[in-house]
């Protein structure tokens, strides 16, 4: 049985110049990739955000094919002065694309689309291996130095391409997925992270809802969720029954911390690397949103934290993170 879940007292942290909350929100599922969501809703659920003081705001232009950014516009545009933006270019409905030359069109889009006048954390949400990193990174500080975005990101890069957009252009936050199911960044790009002052900035901390205890094997999902598509093998079902029995042992030391399994999940990455982590759950649910938010709550002592590295971790677990088409591409696994 879950405890009762923690209320939001949200503690901040910094990414660059911009203070954020420990625990961002990522607004993706409000648009695709989880079956169909209600505008309705997800505009009070993004106003509900940022009266409880999770107001760092997570989308792209991918989500949704621009949807999300919009709704976002819609949704808390009249607030822009409460909350810290981040945004994605290089990866569209078209596919990838880092060409220097169509990096300000996609910022002017962007910026339309959520009815602001400045990014506060423009990302290049997927490499282009037809484009040198630098050369892509180039462009984006152009916009630094238009006023058009504060600070800069990279999402899914692997050691070497962060080193060399850093040397471009101080890069202030990498997005990568990173939970304890997905330990891939601690192969080497953490210490990087570290050397270099970049904040981590983990999706799909929950591991895209195993981790709250609430995930189902693809059998029981849409065909289009994710994971039935690029995330698939850790949901196949016998991977999946292997996988739960791993959540018998982590729901117990939930109820030993007096939170829930999704708390104790985000807990477990907030007390990672000396505070310089800040996880975005994504969810279209008011009731996880307030869930999440109340990770920034909950403490753990050093004891606990061994604890659940020993007891899931990408040993213990079945099956890899994406696809083999989707692995082989993924320019965070060079790491």
């Amino acid at each position: 049985m879950q405890s009762a879940a923690k209320e939001s007292t949200m503690a901040q942290r910094q990414i660059g110049s911009l203070q954020v909350s420990a625990v961002g929100l990522g607004c993706m599922n409000m648009s695709s990739g989880y079956g169909p969501a209600d505008d309705k809703e997800s505009v009070k659920l993004l106003n509900k955000a940022i009266d409880l003081g999770c107001t760092f705001l997570d989308t792209a232009e991918l989500y949704g094919f621009g949807h999300n950014e919009e709704l976002i516009g819609k949704a808390v545009a009249s607030r822009r002065a409460e909350f810290v933006l981040a945004t994605k270019c290089g990866l569209s409905k078209k596919g990838i694309n880092g060409n220097p030359d169509v990096i300000e069109q996609s910022c002017n889009d962007s910026l339309n689309r959520l009815q602001t006048d400045v990014i506060d954390l423009y990302y290049l949400h997927r490499v282009d291996p037809a484009y040198p990193i630098e050369e892509t990174v180039g462009a984006m500080a152009r916009l630094v130095e238009q006023g058009k975005v504060r600070e800069l990101g990279l999402s899914e890069v692997c050691s070497e391409n962060l080193r060399k957009a850093h040397a471009a252009h101080p890069i202030a936050a990498l997005q990568s997925e990173y939970s304890l199911w997905s330990r891939t960044p601690e192969r080497g790009i953490l210490d990087v992270c570290d050397e270099l002052g970049v904040v981590m900035v983990p999706f799909s901390p929950l591991a895209r809802a195993f981790l709250t205890g609430a995930a189902k094997d693809v059998t029981q999902l849409p065909d289009d969720d994710l994971r039935c598509t690029i995330a698939r093998p850790r949901f196949e079902p016998e991977a999946f029954a292997s996988n739960s029995r791993l959540l018998v042992p982590f729901a117990e030391i939930a109820q030993k911390n007096d939170c829930t399994m999704a708390q104790l999940a985000l807990a477990w990455l907030l007390a990672q690397r000396q505070k310089n982590m800040v996880p975005i759950p994504g969810t279209k649910h008011m009731e996880y949103m307030i869930e999440n938010a109340g990770a920034s709550a909950v403490e753990l002592d050093a004891a606990t934290v061994a604890e659940l590295d020993q007891l899931i971790n990408e040993d213990t677990v079945i099956g890899d993170r994406y696809v083999a088409a989707r692995m082989a591409e993924a320019d965070s696994e060079r790491d």
